[in-house]
């Protein structure tokens, strides 16, 4: 299994903390939140990014995302060539962008795509690098459904495009979706598959792994007998409740590994 985490866990933690805590748990994959107060992000110097991705690569990792917060759908200019560029530089799978659409749209229907869905089409087909964008079922396409029907109309009407699907496992099952659901509907464009717990007593709030009741088993039978990468998004930055990476890393291969909830 090719288990990674994102620094979403660990916020403002150096480099060197970074890699300790991936190789001293056994992870071998990282996503990298690119933001300017972390040692990830857009404004890197040529020197710099040589220097973290020779670092990230000695040390064995490989690097699943670059996490932008680019909103593909949105109205206003967004920094997706900038955060393409970074992960070209360091190696990394994709660009990890959010759909972004206006709240009020009604995304993924057969009634055809969204202006903001248009203005992401736009966006796709003239990026200029070939590293993939890795659209996140999260905020206005919170569903394998919502993504899959954008994929399509990229399929059709962007031949080539590079955009594939990441999984946010957690966001899928909040809006009613099984894992078997989703992993069918995102199967032809899936690149990476994000996990994390959550209970959904508290309106699927993120929790400790000993106490929430994400379906964990359900996940890891709809991926049985692939291979794609397997990350937790870890959301201490926006979750400060919740245990830090060094006390919740340890327990992950338990929670995998038998594919249970306590």
């Amino acid at each position: 299994m090719r288990l990674g985490f994102a620094t979403l866990g660990c916020p403002g933690a150096a480099l060197d903390d970074v890699l300790a805590l991936a190789q001293g748990n056994k992870f071998t994959g990282l996503e990298l939140r690119a933001a300017p107060d972390e040692f990830t992000n857009t404004g890197l110097s040529p020197a710099e990014r040589r220097e973290l991705r020779g670092r990230i690569e000695d040390a064995g990792l490989e690097i699943f995302a670059i996490s932008s917060y680019v909103r593909l759908c949105a109205v206003e200019e967004q920094p997706l060539e900038a955060h393409l560029e970074l992960a070209a530089d360091l190696g990394a799978l994709g660009v990890r962008v959010f759909p972004g659409d206006d709240t009020d749209a009604d995304t993924g229907t057969p009634d055809g795509p969204s202006a903001g869905e248009i203005r992401a089409l736009d966006r796709v087909t003239s990026a200029s690098r070939e590293v993939p964008i890795l659209l996140e079922t999260h905020d206005s396409h919170s569903t394998a459904r919502q993504v899959a029907a954008f994929c399509a109309l990229l399929d059709t009407d962007a031949p080539g495009h590079r955009v594939r699907a990441l999984w946010d496992s957690s966001h899928t099952w909040s809006h009613g979706e099984t894992a078997a659901e989703s992993y069918a509907l995102l199967r032809p464009w899936l690149e990476l598959v994000q996990f994390k717990q959550a209970d959904s007593r508290q309106d699927y709030r993120p929790v400790a792994i000993d106490e929430g009741d994400f379906p964990i088993h359900d996940l890891l039978t709809a991926l049985d007998g692939t291979h794609y990468p397997l990350s937790l998004e870890w959301e201490l930055k926006w979750h400060p409740h919740l245990p830090s990476l060094a006390e919740t890393l340890p327990a992950v291969h338990a929670w995998l590994g038998d594919g249970s909830v306590k």
